[in-house]
């Protein structure tokens, strides 16, 4: 096992044994920040906060074009999708990855007329046309043998999907790191390759309950540059090599900014184990202040040390879990009562 590949299963765990994946909607949050630096490598602007508005409550930002919000929305329902699937663990056909492109690509693809006929990318339909491959005049592959690909990709996949073990962690991700290179390199569709690519890499992660990879939007442009080495150099270890240290430095942040939220808070501990070893400095000091203002709401807390109001909500609902302290009467004429 390399440096990089112990360092990432290391990580991953580091991030299970601080249950991180445990919290509540964590999964939901998880997923919407996954659709946004998918659809922002794209050109999206939508913000994760916007994101959660837009498939929370309908709610679309301003200042965001129609295409935006409706390629963020198409890929939210694709994950949908996917993630059912996964869960009974489907074979790859090609109709089904024709079916994943379609929900992709619903609102935002488009109808394309050629001399062998039209062909629609909102319908999944396999392109017509050949593809150029950015800068440099070279091309995907040529769309006679598309079909063809696609056929040996699903049956190549299938048969490494039952060969390769659930339980070697690395194995299962170069699995679905592969996959997504193989099919954004076969470019079997006009619009909206890189999506379908990552959303199939994120379904075999998925049916193997692997904690999903997450392609920043900063990072573009080295996801691009290892793409393209690797399709040059036909060396599949430089684009594994990047996909597993880019995992592995989103997991080390998510990590930081959990322990720095929740200063390492362990949840579910018994009630009789000594206080200050199972409260985190906040919660100590909202313990402070319900003693010198058993009145104080929730929202004056929040104000009075400087943090949102749902934090405050959340570390509250830890005290009374443990035992610390509980309320007395109506949320607008109740007040705390410290017991410990």
């Amino acid at each position: 096992m390399t440096e990089a590949e112990s360092r990432l299963t290391g990580l991953i765990d580091r991030f299970k044994q601080l249950g991180i994946d445990e919290q509540i909607d964590y999964n939901k949050f998880y997923l919407y920040s996954i659709v946004t630096h998918s659809t922002a490598i794209e050109g999206s602007t939508v913000t994760e906060v916007e994101n959660q508005l837009l498939f929370d409550e309908g709610i679309s930002a301003k200042g965001r074009t129609m295409v935006e919000l409706m390629m963020n929305l198409d890929l939210k329902r694709a994950y949908d999708v996917a993630m059912k699937m996964a869960e009974t663990h489907a074979d790859f056909s090609v109709d089904m990855l024709k079916k994943l492109a379609a929900v992709v690509m619903r609102n935002t693809g488009s109808v394309y007329n050629t001399i062998l006929g039209s062909f629609s990318s909102s319908d999944g339909d396999i392109r017509l046309l050949n593809v150029t491959a950015g800068y440099g005049g070279s091309s995907y592959l040529a769309y006679t043998k598309v079909p063809m690909a696609l056929k040996s990709f699903c049956a190549e996949l299938n048969e490494a999907r039952h060969s390769v073990s659930a339980s070697d962690v690395i194995a299962s991700y170069k699995l679905s790191f592969d996959a997504h290179f193989r099919l954004v390199t076969i470019h079997p569709w006009a619009d909206g390759n890189g999506r379908t690519s990552r959303l199939v890499m994120n379904y075999l992660q998925f049916e193997r309950g692997l904690i999903p990879t997450l392609i920043e939007k900063d990072r573009k442009a080295e996801y691009i540059a290892a793409l393209v080495a690797t399709r040059e150099s036909g060396n599949m270890e430089v684009f594994e090599n990047f996909m597993i240290n880019q995992h592995a430095d989103y997991l080390q942040k998510t990590i930081d900014n959990y322990l720095k939220t929740t200063e390492n808070v362990p949840i579910n501990v018994p009630i009789n184990v000594p206080i200050k070893e199972n409260l985190s400095k906040r919660e100590i000091d909202i313990v402070r202040l319900m003693r010198e203002d058993k009145n104080l709401s929730l929202a004056e807390m929040a104000t009075r040390m400087g943090v949102e109001q749902r934090t405050i909500k959340r570390d509250v609902a830890h005290l009374k879990q443990m035992g610390v302290v509980e309320r007395v009467g109506a949320n607008k004429n109740g007040y705390w009562v410290v017991l410990k």
